[in-house]
């Protein structure tokens, strides 16, 4: 059963002051949610830090029903399930991963529970068993987070965001899609694949005016590092794009006196979930991380991004870059870029999208890799280790990930590469045995198998799904702890203890064919080609632009007109340097020599009306014009021009 969603009353102030403390909203978010409660499929593009959650959990709370979240981030998911619930708020999450059985009650409860918000994965949407018990759900509204994913022309496109459109079929109900990072293409590739109606668009101002953008260029990267860590305090994130290298530079970090730790998705979940806790709670200064980190990140405080290698997408960048400064205090964010790096974007988009018969011969050896015969396969899903296939086929990891991917929108197969798998555990010896291994231990110990035998059945029997944040939740301990714990029994065989892992699942969508026979539309390969390479040379173009401000290209990218200059970027502050660019000294010149043609030798009447922001820039050249001897100046001190040339 759906309802369109009809608030009570416009009580949405009152909700945001009974559940989180404040007296009004901020920016368009009042617009947002006045819209979606009144049944209005609505978009809404609000920067970083924008406050998007309230923008659909106010209006949820106001409407009767239950609002669907879907958004990819695992992490975010569990973390406003859990903020909900301490302000007293029913919330739950189904996503990748979860045990059968809890997916189920989850589902159920949502159901006949009196819950206000289900988060989903997009990955669970298509499955069966969503899908018939959403049907029995008193929907208010669909949101969609991170809503860019959506369009094949987003920076971050995931197939499985396409299935929210026979959602919509399921759940008659309105829209809200969110994202805080989409050019003018993708808005209207959002709104179409979402399949809007009568849609409304909500635009904040891309706009930070408290945060510098600065390229640094042609510069030692990891002494430009230590530099600028050392001349802004604060907390801090320097991204790279290779695992080896934060673990790197992070004990480099340590090394030189500077607290850091570093993240990436290689690392075990429970690790990385703790290294983001402590560095949130300023146990380490700064985070040296691959964008595997800062989504979700509730870290308002950070006033530096670094970045040691430019992503491939502006959207990338202006996401990544956004995640300082957001308290509205002065914040930089730093990318430091040379000309080797142009050459190492270009090679990573050769590696992005291999030769169609390249692509060709994975298909070919992902068969042999499963032993799978000709016209077998179809719906068969399995795990898959990308570093095991490309040493025994000798591929370039990027390579076979990229290809995968183009397989997967060309339908051959279903590849998630980043899947959650859930903590699997087993009791290995008697109950007697085990309390009498662990009765000396540490308390936690005795307390942990206690609880986990009230809670989990068949234990003794077979490996049982269990869930470690929940144990942490109901003994009050940290998550590490739990893992800690897990971890000693198994070294001491008294349990099977396999920690939740991100997994990479290949599901064969049809059966195997010849090679020969795999089609690569040209919407599948060209022209994402052609777009991904677009996206490329904005941001080369960005990097290497040295007269146009920083925001104000930005802003541009995303559609946005800045009247004025921010004057704290690279570009701006350059203007106040005492040597002009030479695309600026070429400015000024034109101006010079322009003068001097229409007013002969008045320059000097008429040098304070030529428009430069600083008069140092035009002195400089001025004076360069005259070593030139383009300009003369005759003994009673009046210019003309000798020869008309500008020698920039």
């Amino acid at each position: 059963m759906t309802t369109t969603p009809t608030p009570q009353s416009d009580g949405f102030r009152e909700i945001l002051k009974q559940y989180w403390g404040y007296d009004d909203f901020r920016g368009i978010q009042y617009d947002i949610i006045r819209s979606i409660a009144q049944g209005h499929d609505t978009l809404g593009l609000m920067p970083t830090g924008g406050g998007k959650s309230i923008t659909f959990q106010v209006p949820a709370l106001a409407c009767p029903g239950i609002c669907i979240v879907i958004t990819p981030l695992i992490a975010l998911m569990r973390d406003q399930v859990d903020n909900l619930r301490r302000r007293g708020i029913k919330a739950a999450a189904v996503y990748s991963g979860m045990a059968h059985q809890d997916i189920i009650a989850t589902l159920e409860n949502c159901i006949l529970g009196d819950y206000k918000f289900l988060y989903v994965s997009p990955e669970r949407l298509g499955s069966e068993i969503f899908q018939i018990k959403l049907r029995h759900m008193d929907v208010s509204f669909i949101t969609v987070d991170e809503a860019h994913c959506i369009s094949q022309w987003g920076y971050d496109f995931r197939p499985s965001y396409l299935t929210i459109k026979d959602i919509r079929k399921i759940a008659d109900v309105p829209v809200l899609a969110l994202t805080a990072t989409a050019t003018p293409e993708v808005v209207d590739d959002i709104m179409h694949q979402l399949d809007f109606r009568n849609g409304q668009l909500f635009r904040m101002s891309f706009e930070r005016p408290n945060l510098a953008y600065i390229i640094h260029r042609n510069v030692d990267k990891q002494k430009e590092m230590l530099a600028l860590l050392r001349e802004i305090s604060g907390s801090a994130i320097i991204y790279m794009r290779n695992r080896k290298l934060c673990k790197d530079i992070s004990e480099e970090l340590v090394r030189q006196g500077v607290s850091a730790t570093y993240y990436h998705a290689g690392l075990p979940n429970s690790e990385r979930e703790e290294r983001q806790k402590a560095w949130q709670n300023n146990e380490y200064r700064v985070m040296v991380a691959t964008n595997a980190f800062g989504m979700g990140i509730d870290k308002s405080d950070v006033r530096l991004v670094i970045h040691m290698t430019l992503p491939d997408s502006l959207e990338a960048y202006f996401q990544e870059a956004g995640r300082a400064g957001r308290d509205g205090e002065q914040a930089y964010a730093i990318a430091l870029y040379d000309k080797q790096d142009r050459a190492n974007m270009m090679s990573r988009f050769r590696l992005a999208f291999p030769d169609k018969d390249v692509i060709r011969d994975i298909y070919e050896h992902l068969c042999y890799y499963y032993q799978l015969a000709m016209g077998d396969g179809y719906r068969m899903t399995r795990e898959f280790s990308l570093i095991e296939f490309c040493s025994r086929f000798h591929y370039f990891h990027m390579q076979v990930h990229s290809a995968l991917e183009l397989l997967t929108l060309a339908g051959y197969i279903d590849y998630r590469s980043d899947e959650e798998s859930n903590t699997r555990l087993r009791i290995c010896v008697h109950r007697e045995v085990l309390y009498d291994a662990i009765r000396y231990d540490d308390p936690l110990y005795m307390r942990l198998v206690n609880h986990i035998l009230r809670t989990y059945t068949a234990i003794f029997v077979e490996q049982r799904y269990i869930d470690e944040d929940r144990l942490a939740r109901d003994l009050d301990v940290e998550p590490r702890h739990i893992y800690m714990a897990l971890k000693a029994l198994a070294h001491r065989r008294l349990v099977e203890y396999i920690p939740r892992k991100h997994t990479a699942y290949i599901t064969f969508t049809q059966r195997r064919v010849e090679k020969d026979r795999i089609k690569l539309s040209r919407e599948v390969y060209d022209q994402r080609k052609a777009k991904h390479l677009e996206k490329l040379e904005h941001v080369i173009d960005y990097a290497e632009d040295e007269d146009t401000c920083r925001s104000k290209l930005l802003l541009a990218y995303f559609g946005e007109k800045k009247k004025g200059s921010c004057g704290r970027c690279d570009v701006c502050t350059a203007d106040y340097d005492q040597n002009p660019t030479n695309a600026v000294k070429r400015k000024i010149a034109e101006e010079i020599i322009g003068t001097l043609n229409a007013n002969g030798p008045s320059l000097s009447a008429t040098i304070k009306q030529i428009p430069v922001d600083n008069r140092q820039h035009l002195l400089v050249v001025l004076q360069e014009l005259i070593d030139e001897e383009i300009i003369k100046i005759t003994e009673y001190g009046r210019f003309y021009l000798a020869r008309n040339h500008n020698p920039y």
